[in-house]
């Protein structure tokens, strides 16, 4: 039995006095903190219940972008018409995430704060050794069973994937993360392991994400997301691509693209090299996979994970040529 205190939070600054305490940990749709409760990765000594602050379960779509609250329900989002039409992207990535019971507890705020299915890391007793959970013990998938990390973005401390699907959405639509103190870009939200893996975004202690803005822009208009995973239902990615696309009047030519991937990185993980190869030219499908190749430069296999070098640029292409209507 694991003891605990429980608050329950009535302002957002009463919510944030509170987690800078160590030890504390925040409450919003549960299904992160109780999964890893289970796997006993997290034992807080206090609990901070977020879901009664008021206004944070807002979803705002209008000329200049999408304004999420962090409380919306992961199928509130999805399911809402200004999203699906104006960031086709961010609805795509939610209903291909997770089951439809998670989707309805499961909030945008926790959901951009999952941590990593690292199997590793998920088990305290079987391998003591990670550096994640537990600093400067080592890192027990190195060398283990890599078949599902991470080949982008890894350092030698490290090499657990991230394993959401919405913040990769949101990294090739160049959302903005909104907190109590600060505008974050999401580029620069999460981080890389480096030497210190424990530490996955730039969220202080006390800090608590209120809102997700998304701008408006032709791009995210005709965005998609694609994802490649062992399963069709409720697995996580081996590969994907969240690609926004706007094309010239003359209907072939690419004005201007965004590639995020997710499945493969430390973080989600954009694509510059193929974006700057692509803009200024013929959406083809030739022209798209040679460019889709430069989309693991600077990768690492670490043994059974070498498949995904050769899978993400395909992923890659595939989602830039259905993002252009060609399949």
């Amino acid at each position: 039995m694991m003891n605990f205190d429980y608050s329950r939070a009535t302002s957002l600054d009463e919510a944030a006095a509170l987690a800078r305490h160590p030890g504390a940990m925040l409450l919003a749709g549960g299904t992160t903190l109780l999964d890893l409760a289970k796997c006993e990765v997290a034992r807080p000594e206090t609990v901070i219940d977020l879901t009664r602050l008021p206004g944070l379960n807002t979803i705002t779509v209008d000329e200049s972008g999408a304004t999420i609250g962090a409380l919306a329900t992961m199928s509130r989002v999805a399911e809402d018409q200004g999203i699906q039409q104006h960031f086709p992207a961010i609805a795509e990535s939610l209903l291909l995430a997770a089951s439809a019971q998670l989707r309805n507890m499961a909030t945008i705020g926790g959901n951009l704060l999952q941590r990593t299915r690292c199997p590793y890391f998920r088990d305290p007793a079987g391998f003591p050794a990670c550096n994640k959970r537990d600093p400067g013990t080592g890192c027990s998938a190195i060398g283990g069973i890599t078949r599902d990390h991470a080949v982008l973005g890894t350092s030698d401390h490290c090499i657990a994937v991230y394993p959401g699907d919405l913040a990769v959405a949101l990294a090739a639509l160049g959302a903005t993360i909104q907190t109590n103190l600060r505008t974050i870009p999401i580029e620069e939200f999460f981080v890389k392991p480096g030497a210190t893996p424990e530490r996955e975004t730039i969220l202080e202690r006390g800090e608590i994400i209120t809102s997700v803005a998304v701008p408006a822009t032709p791009l995210a208009a005709t965005s998609t997301y694609l994802k490649v995973r062992d399963r069709q239902s409720y697995e996580f990615a081996a590969a994907s691509a969240a690609v926004g696309l706007e094309l010239a009047s003359d209907g072939v030519t690419i004005r201007d693209i965004r590639i995020a991937l997710g499945g493969i990185a430390t973080k989600p993980w954009r694509a510059m090299a193929v974006e700057d190869a692509l803009r200024g030219r013929r959406l083809d499908e030739s022209t798209v996979r040679d460019a889709s190749i430069a989309a693991v430069d600077g990768s690492r296999s670490y043994g059974g994970n070498g498949y995904k070098i050769d899978l993400a640029p395909r992923v890659v292409a595939r989602a830039i040529l259905k993002a252009g209507g060609i399949q």
